[in-house]
């Protein structure tokens, strides 16, 4: 397929990075299509399917959205045989996404955006779930998760939009976090939602391995803060509470957008609160020093009965700038973070140890393993110095023995969250899946690496027959 021209974004003083052109415009859908390979062979034995969800709509109207994660979401589907691989990219049919497409025009209040109305309208404005930072696959069905509401209903093969999930037992006005944990050994499916008011309430959940509400309990939090992630450890979550708390009345009628309503509160320190994983009630409360969080990576309970979790730890709430500014195609506020290891005592939420894995900004980590020798794959940027207004342009394999590979992509290219698959035929080795998007030739590629050999490169490139932008997460499911 020949490549298209990059479309033109809007023009600035300050020059724009390669990865501002794969959210110039809205992203295409595609139907299955069998994707070329570029370079390299597909491995025989990949054989399942990887999904993927992010924004793809940026702008409606005329209007561009405030906040990167205000983006309409389009889940990805790529399915390997073992010979070929086929992909279909579909956004989610969201009613809110139903509404603008009709009207065309913007109508939603988002994360970080205000519609193009009146002061005076904009309190009686909805919150548009945008389905936009993650999937579940289930059984039966693709949810497509969104933490300000219920999961959206996807066909696992078509990418069909079937509405609104309540798993069963949730009611109109819960939320279901983007990031659901399935327990290694049960395959129990552990969950949280955040419900505002005066103080919000942690609301968490437990699922069926199929996806259905098993048990709910609560926990009362102080003020309203901003909670994406949370470590499950065998018998034990554990929740980190930033010191980030919405300042509600400018949120509530509209005199700024939730985003820009947040506050960064030091003084408060960072909440460790330990809950059982049978019960969902809480064991302990702790303290830590203040630092932000937007992903935790491997977790695991350890023979002396601690809780080991890693945490990708910024100083601040920079980032949440630094994701708004993504969407406007310019960044220029630095926000760089580091993996950390923290080994806690679950009775008491007591920090026991502490230590930087890696000293150098990275994102998204996905861990292949369950014990002290697991190994985490996650985004990087291609030299330790980060570059001003640019997207990670690498992945990178940690390995608690050997340390940290790094494999650059090359310049202009940028991988998303990189997804390791184990190999049913060889437990000693394994895949990683990231999609690209190559700047110079204004395509996407989906790569396949050897797990254990980053460096050598991809093994595969397969070419994507339409842009799919920078996305947030995915899962694989094994044939």
């Amino acid at each position: 397929m020949a490549p298209t021209a990059p479309p033109k974004v809007q023009p600035s003083a300050k020059s724009t990075a390669l990865w501002a052109a794969a959210i110039a415009q809205p992203a295409a859908e595609f139907a299955a299509t069998p994707l070329a390979v570029l370079a390299g062979q597909l491995p025989v034995d990949l054989r399942g399917t990887l999904y993927r969800n992010g924004p793809a709509r940026l702008e409606r109207g005329g209007t561009r959205v405030g906040h990167w994660f205000d983006g309409d979401g389009a889940v990805l589907r790529v399915q390997f045989d073992g010979n070929t691989a086929v992909a279909n990219y579909r956004y989610v049919r969201s009613a809110g996404f139903v509404d603008e497409e009709d009207s065309g025009q913007c109508l939603y209040r988002g994360y970080g955006t205000l519609p193009p109305v009146s002061i005076w309208q904009r309190w009686q404005t909805q919150i548009k779930n945008v389905a936009n930072t993650s999937v579940l696959a289930l059984p039966d069905r693709l949810l497509a998760l969104w933490e300000g509401g219920l999961p959206h209903r996807l066909d696992l093969e078509t990418l069909e939009t079937l509405g609104l999930d309540d798993l069963g037992g949730l009611k109109p006005s819960d939320t279901f976090t983007a990031h659901p944990k399935r327990h290694p050994r049960t395959g129990k499916i552990f969950s949280f939602g955040t419900i505002p008011g005066g103080n919000a309430t942690l609301q968490l959940y437990r699922l069926s391995a199929a996806g259905a509400v098993e048990k709910t309990s609560t926990i009362p939090l102080s003020g309203i803060p901003l909670l994406h992630d949370f470590v499950l450890a065998d018998r034990y979550l554990v929740f980190c509470v930033s010191p980030v708390r919405l300042s509600p009345l400018p949120a509530l009628f509209g005199l700024s957008s939730f985003s820009d309503a947040l506050q960064w509160q030091p003084q408060q320190g960072t909440q460790i609160i330990v809950v059982d994983a049978e019960t969902l009630e809480p064991i302990a409360l702790g303290d830590a020093d203040p630092w932000f969080q937007w992903h935790f990576g491997h977790s695991y309970l350890d023979f002396d009965g601690s809780v080991v979790f890693d945490v990708v730890r910024y100083p601040d709430l920079a980032t949440n700038q630094f994701l708004k500014e993504v969407a406007s195609g310019q960044i220029t506020t630095p926000a760089d973070a580091q993996l950390w290891q923290y080994r806690i005592d679950p009775k008491t939420a007591k920090i026991l140890d502490q230590q930087c894995l890696i000293d150098r900004h990275c994102e998204f980590p996905t861990t292949i393993g369950q014990d002290e020798t697991a190994v985490t794959y996650l985004n990087v940027h291609r030299t330790e110095l980060t570059p001003a207004g640019e997207l990670f342009g690498a992945i990178a394999r940690f390995d608690p023995i050997t340390g940290l590979a790094v494999a650059a992509a090359g310049e202009g290219c940028y991988p998303s969250e990189p997804i390791p698959v184990a190999n049913p035929a060889n437990p000693q080795q394994s895949w990683v899946l990231t999609v690209v998007y190559d700047g110079h030739h204004h395509r996407s590629e989906v790569w396949v690496y050897q797990g254990e050999q980053l460096e050598a490169g991809p093994i595969c490139r397969l070419e994507l027959p339409e842009v799919v932008p920078p996305s947030f997460h995915g899962t694989w499911v094994a044939a």
